[in-house]
């Protein structure tokens, strides 16, 4: 009755429908449905998701710190022979036991053995990550950024000189730690025979938080070898430099998806539903169905509820610079500015990154304030929940966002009848998992980065049209939509809007004109 977890577990196992999150279920299919009742049947909304939330689910990350505390949590033996962590504990209950001599000495033998492969571990381990930020060091070279530095480790990484020398730092660090994991199950097994011979307080939860701990730190040695050593061709791995610091971490992350989803949830139930407003991509659920080897799933599109035609305007900017040319940025401000000044405000803008949206909201902010329109923006200091409840409440309020502005807001009504998109959201060509799943197509920018791109850009547009009442204009400020190949296929996937190709100054008047019909 005390149990919040023994509590929310008997209610579930009561429950006719229980309802979680992506998160807790890709948890409950890591351990083998071991955390959630079982079930036959499952609806999962938002699948365009599933993808995206796997890989999270399923990656493992590491640093110099989290290693360094788990030692520590484990204990080791002093220079002044004081023992630490749980092994302190370990020794504090043996000793209230009063056990004869010679078993309290087998005890404080084996506290010695994990306390010495524990701290050698904890030399090895600044060692290894030394190596390591000097490899990093010497690939990134000097160039300042604010952003972080990633790096795949690909196999032309890992045939370079200095690879050498982290995996000897690695195996250094491989050795103790694997002692450690064995003298504390060891330990843990041995509790039983005093259990059975002395009263031995807590003797129960001491097994249990050394089995853990031990589990735990084979886990991270096991990952961080092969990561080194030994990598896996369905895995991917990278390193990650913070920016303006030293904090190194190291990164896996699932190449394919697809066979975990075959074999854990589509074949192991009387029924799966996937279900999002962004499944397909130029008319079809082709992408999807081969991100997430949904090979035999029967497909049903629904038509919207909404009249896209009458209560929408797609307005693409046609002379504008594209994102890469001179002078974008700052036309595309501009132009920014003199729409939202046509719309009374009401505009949501999204951005593609902080810098972009920083510049814009420099440019911007105190053009608007003159007409009485108050401009907020990510990155301020302010909550996303609170930034969304200002604009909801408040009149003549623009807001510009970056990647988690483009999905889950909802601001029906008038507050929101202008949307601006200022690029097209493609993924970042350098991030690790975005690369090394793109290598897995024949023609990755067609098959894999437009089709992604387009459920990212199609849940952004999904922010203007909440209710059947709304009514408004979302404006592109990136005419690749007309100039490149793939632009058909974004306009393809659009929900029937009207559409309307126009110069930058037409467009405060056609903007003006559409809301006030």
């Amino acid at each position: 009755g005390v149990c919040y977890f023994s509590r929310a577990r008997r209610a579930a196992e009561a429950a006719h429908l229980i309802i979680v999150n992506h998160a807790l279920l890709l948890a409950d299919v890591a351990v083998q449905n071991r955390a959630l009742p079982q079930y036959k049947y499952l609806v999962v909304d938002e699948a365009h998701h599933l993808e995206s939330a796997i890989t999270q689910g399923l990656s493992f990350e590491t640093d110099r710190t989290s290693v360094r505390r788990l030692l520590s949590e484990i204990g080791h033996v002093t220079q002044g022979g004081r023992v630490t962590g749980l092994l302190s504990q370990v020794l504090g209950r043996c000793q209230q036991a009063r056990l004869p001599k010679d078993v309290m000495d087998e005890v404080e033998l084996a506290i010695g053995r994990i306390g010495q492969s524990v701290e050698g571990a904890l030399r090895q381990l600044d060692t290894f990550y030394d190596r390591i930020e000097d490899f990093v060091a010497e690939q990134k070279g000097d160039r300042p950024s604010r952003y972080s530095f990633r790096m795949r480790l690909g196999s032309g990484i890992r045939v370079q000189p200095a690879w050498d020398a982290i995996e000897i730092a690695c195996d250094d660090l491989d050795r103790p730690v694997r002692v450690a994991v064995g003298e504390l199950e060891k330990l843990a097994g041995g509790l039983d025979e005093l259990v059975a011979s002395y009263d031995l307080p807590d003797a129960d939860e001491l097994q249990v938080q050394m089995l853990g701990m031990a589990q735990h730190l084979e886990e991270v040695r096991a990952k961080i070898s092969h990561m080194v050593m030994d990598p896996s061709d369905s895995l991917i791995y990278w390193l990650e430099m913070q920016p303006n610091s030293d904090h190194l971490s190291l990164h896996a992350a699932p190449l394919h998806v697809g066979p975990l989803m075959q074999e854990e949830l589509f074949h192991k139930k009387n029924s799966v539903v996937l279900t999002s407003a962004t499944l397909r991509t130029s008319g079809t659920f082709d992408f999807l169905r081969e991100r997430l080897h949904a090979w035999d799933a029967n497909e049903l599109a629904v038509g919207s509820p909404f009249d896209y035609e009458s209560s929408t305007l797609f307005y693409i900017v046609d002379d504008i610079p594209e994102p890469s040319e001179r002078g974008y940025q700052n036309i595309a401000a501009q132009g920014m500015a003199e729409l939202f000044r046509a719309t009374k405000g009401r505009a949501l803008a999204l951005f593609t990154s902080y810098r972009q949206l920083r510049a814009t909201y420099k440019t911007i902010k105190a053009p608007l304030a003159q007409s009485g329109i108050m401009v907020q923006a990510q990155g301020q200091g302010i909550s996303r929940a609170q930034l969304l409840e200002n604009f909801r409440g408040g009149d003549k309020r623009v807001l510009l966002g970056t990647r988690s502005f483009w999905e889950g807001v909802d601001v029906p009504g008038d507050p929101l009848s202008c949307l601006a998109i200022a690029k097209l959201p493609f993924s970042v060509p350098s991030d690790p998992v975005y690369a090394a799943r793109a290598e897995t197509f024949e023609q990755p920018f067609r098959d894999f980065t437009v089709p992604e791109t387009i459920l990212r850009f199609l849940q952004g547009f999904g922010r203007l049209i909440r209710t059947r009442d709304d009514r408004g204009i979302i404006v592109c400020f990136d005419k690749r939509l007309l100039t490149k190949s793939y632009g058909p296929f974004f306009l393809e996937s659009l929900p029937d809007p009207s559409i309307r190709l126009g110069s930058i100054t037409q467009l405060p008047k056609v903007a003006a004109d559409w809301l006030e019909r």
